[in-house]
């Protein structure tokens, strides 16, 4: 666990390292991927069966081995507690809601020089939704995957879920029943990344693909990305928590714990202008870390990549918080909103002691697929959009091109494309 102060002569160096450090796929996950979209795209269904036999131990042609049917997912839903079916209906009532107000409105108008012009929106016709099997199956995923996706007016919903040994994850198949899921394909890794984009005998291929995942299956909807659309290229989680002193340690302890444990590369951050309270949430990560059953995970990401940054004032952080560009901020403070003003790269933000970040991965209704890695410099949260394309229209009359047309002739000249100049000059009076 690494501590700054920018007090420190070599901060600036240690923070620029700090910024630049990349904790994502390597080479060799590079090569391993290329190899396995080779070969789903040559092979297709054979490729998926051999590949889930060796990486799932599962034989896809066993009995019930490709897909998990409607009645599967209903009946996973129907067996839920009371509580837990109604968490998770007041979650995925929630995000609907949220994402309902991201619909994206239609242009339709007549300029000045009497050109109409204008945009459609349009949903895509199929999305392929990863959902993580192992430490990372979760079902609030699926559904702020899942529910944007409906919301954007996609037809078909497919999902692709590894399924270690046969095993089911029978909380994502609530999940897919409550969401409207078409389709699941008990395929993992970056062969069903291939098979979602290729299509293969058995599976049709989609437009767009979204959900998280290990390295590899970041690399494969990166060396994808063009053949089908993607959410974003993931990489571990991260929080960056600015605390001062007035919060209570535990709570800012839980609040970073609550990314290191996701993965042993993911990274929690503290910045405060208070030495003194760095050392009581660093011990209070201490202790509430060996009372978690994920303690060895959380352990391992606060230790390689947990950081303590203490400035010395406050008003230093947001320049820090920009550069760092995290996935997730809190912002823990009297006057949030004074800081919140001055914070341009987030992947989302949370205002106040009583905002916690694991609100927003489950019931908040904003979207919890984030950019990492500092892409929130240019990238945003997942959303209806990433499920929609615009079509842009225009429409002109013999008195709108006399208008606007002679300048179109002219730089189509000067560009030297005479055909592209014929096309509009014929059309003049």
């Amino acid at each position: 666990m690494q501590r700054l102060n920018t007090k420190d002569a070599d901060f600036e160096r240690r923070f620029a390292r700090l910024v630049d450090d990349r904790r994502e796929s390597d080479d060799d996950v590079s090569r391993v991927v290329r190899d396995i979209l080779l070969k789903v795209r040559q092979e297709g269904d054979n490729a998926l069966l051999e590949l889930t036999m060796r990486y799932d131990k599962h034989n896809l042609n066993a009995e019930g081995g490709w897909k998990i049917g409607p009645d599967a997912c209903k009946a996973a839903f129907d067996a839920l507690d009371g509580d837990l079916r109604g968490a998770l209906e007041l979650a995925a009532a929630r995000i609907r809601a949220y994402h309902e107000a991201q619909l994206p409105q239609d242009r339709d108008y007549t300029d000045d020089a009497g050109v109409r012009l204008g945009a459609r929106w349009n949903a895509v016709d199929a999305a392929g939704l990863y959902v993580p099997g192992g430490r990372a199956a979760y079902p609030s995923s699926l559904l702020m995957n899942a529910i944007p996706a409906r919301v954007a007016g996609v037809e078909r919903l497919v999902v692709a879920t590894p399924t270690p040994g046969g095993e089911v994850n029978h909380l994502v198949l609530a999940a897919a029943h409550l969401a409207g899921v078409d389709e699941i394909w008990r395929i993992g890794g970056a062969q069903a990344i291939a098979a979602l984009a290729f299509g293969t005998d058995t599976i049709d291929r989609v437009d767009v693909i979204t959900g998280p995942g290990n390295a590899f299956v970041a690399e494969a909807k990166r060396q994808l990305f063009g053949v089908v659309g993607i959410d974003m290229v993931a990489g571990p989680s991260e929080i960056l928590v600015i605390s001062d002193n007035k919060s209570d340690p535990d709570w800012i302890a839980a609040d970073l714990l609550s990314q290191a444990e996701h993965d042993p590369t993911s990274q929690s951050i503290l910045i405060t202008d208070d030495a003194i309270f760095a050392e009581q949430v660093e011990d209070a990560v201490d202790v509430l870390c060996a009372q978690l059953s994920t303690h060895k995970v959380a352990r391992a990401s606060w230790d390689d990549y947990g950081v303590l940054i203490v400035v010395e004032d406050m008003a230093q952080a947001p320049a820090l918080a920009n550069r760092l560009a995290a996935e997730h901020v809190e912002l823990a403070v009297d006057d949030p909103e004074a800081l919140f003003a001055q914070i341009r790269h987030a992947g989302s933000v949370f205002l106040g002691r009583h905002t916690p970040e694991a609100v927003g991965d489950y019931v908040a209704g904003p979207n919890h697929v984030l950019p990492t890695g500092r892409r929130a410099r240019f990238a945003s949260g997942l959303s209806v959009l990433d499920f929609m394309k615009r079509t842009s229209f225009i429409a002109m009359d013999q008195a709108s091109m006399q208008a606007i047309g002679p300048a179109a002739v002219a730089l189509a000249n000067v560009e030297g494309l005479p055909a592209h100049a014929k096309s509009v000059q014929v059309r003049l009076k």
